[in-house]
């Protein structure tokens, strides 16, 4: 039985999930996600290459790392996963920039680490322990990786910041790709091509994420799915949920049954 469990506290939102037969699209999300699998044979495609995560096996995922994701067989996974907020990174490390180099780490002791995270979230703990593990957690990253994991340098080109902002800023609307050539002086082809290239999705896809992505930030705060629809320019709420169960699991208002 497919079982999506989020539970959100004030820095972090934390998932519990059992799946079988479901798969999630290709999708991404603003935040770096940290998880464990608990049981099972995970599989995802990231950056072009096929990972599996075994019991045990820490799955790290940079911000707006697009990714698939489905059990290895019809055994099933169990897995939790940890969705840490950039300025949240920041504010432990920084002016530096955490990436993670390598995708899958078996470590038990960082693993032990987040699902202790996890469950005090899940629980309801102090906020205050929930906190002091995640400022640890943070810190046991950076140290843990390698030197390369840790950079001030930017990984977007001023093309992709660009593009991304226009998009970002036109939420509400559909997909304006006239507008985004003639801002770049390209064909349709050229910049989809392009865009392509660099985020590894096509912008279509990239807008409908950011739209998600959005949604869910609206309903986390205003505890109003249909304004979310109205906000992110869904058709309805049909239309919303369709595209909130690809990346999520769960359906928008599912998921704000789990916020209350």
């Amino acid at each position: 039985m497919e079982q999506f469990i989020y539970k959100k506290s004030d820095d972090i939102l934390a998932l519990t999930a059992s799946i079988s037969d479901f798969t999630y699209k290709k999708h991404c999300h603003e935040e770096f996600a940290v998880g464990v699998t608990l049981r099972g044979i995970q599989q995802y495609q990231l950056s072009g290459s096929l990972q599996s995560s075994h019991q045990g096996g820490v799955m790290l995922f940079n911000r707006e790392q697009y990714h698939d994701g489905s059990s290895y067989d019809r055994d099933g996974i169990d897995y939790v996963m940890l969705y840490l907020r950039p300025e949240l990174v920041t504010e432990v490390l920084g002016s530096r920039e955490l990436r993670f180099d390598t995708p899958i780490m078996y470590d038990r002791g960082l693993a032990q680490h987040i699902c202790a995270i996890s469950d005090a979230v899940q629980s309801g703990k102090d906020e205050a322990l929930g906190s002091e593990l995640l400022l640890s957690l943070i810190e046991r990253l950076a140290r843990t990786a390698d030197d390369t994991t840790v950079r001030t340098a930017k990984t977007d080109t001023l093309f992709m910041e660009r593009a991304k902002e226009m998009m970002l800023n036109r939420l509400g609307d559909v997909l304006g790709l006239d507008e985004l050539c003639l801002e770049f002086g390209m064909s349709k082809f050229q910049f989809i091509r392009g865009f392509k290239q660099h985020a590894g999705i096509s912008p279509y896809q990239f807008f409908l994420n950011c739209k998600v992505e959005h949604a869910r930030r609206s309903i986390e705060q205003t505890r109003d799915i249909y304004a979310a629809v109205a906000e992110c320019g869904f058709f309805d709420l049909t239309h919303l949920n369709r595209h909130f169960k690809s990346m999520f699991g769960i359906t928008a208002y599912e998921y704000l049954s789990q916020l209350n």
